[in-house]
């Protein structure tokens, strides 16, 4: 994919934050539809991760989106498959670490809010769309 895609779903997760939807669901549903997944189906699957966990500020929505699409891209559906179980584990344990690595060392939804030098929700969702596809 190149930087010009990346850039262009980096901005349709904001446009779709600034339209009201969730960090989560903004995240996912610009980028769901390379794994087949449609629009409204990204929506309804990524809304009970806003708000860090239904709004109760644990794991960033935009986090929680990146794991759900690395899943789509690495996950194993195969019984007993233990070293593609752990190559997902890996691939997302390295996404969080470079998300906490742009936003102060944390992917806490309250520690991410209340850490003035973070940037908005909606950037961050962009960010994490960067992210995840890079």
């Amino acid at each position: 994919m190149t930087k010009q895609e990346i850039d262009s779903r980096a901005e349709e997760a904001r446009t779709l934050h600034q339209k009201g939807f969730n960090c989560a669901q903004a995240v996912f549903a610009a980028c769901a539809d390379l794994y087949g997944i449609e629009r409204e189906q990204a929506l309804r699957l990524a809304a009970s991760f806003g708000g860090g966990m239904g709004n109760m500020r644990e794991t960033c929505g935009c986090c929680s989106a990146m794991f759900l699409i690395e899943g789509l891209r690495s996950g194993s559906a195969t019984e007993g498959d233990r070293a593609g179980k752990l190559n997902n584990y890996q691939r997302v344990q390295a996404l969080a670490a470079t998300f906490a690595k742009q936003h102060g060392g944390s992917i806490i939804c309250r520690e991410l809010l209340a850490n003035p030098n973070n940037p908005s929700c909606t950037e961050k969702c962009a960010n994490a769309v960067k992210i995840v596809l890079e």
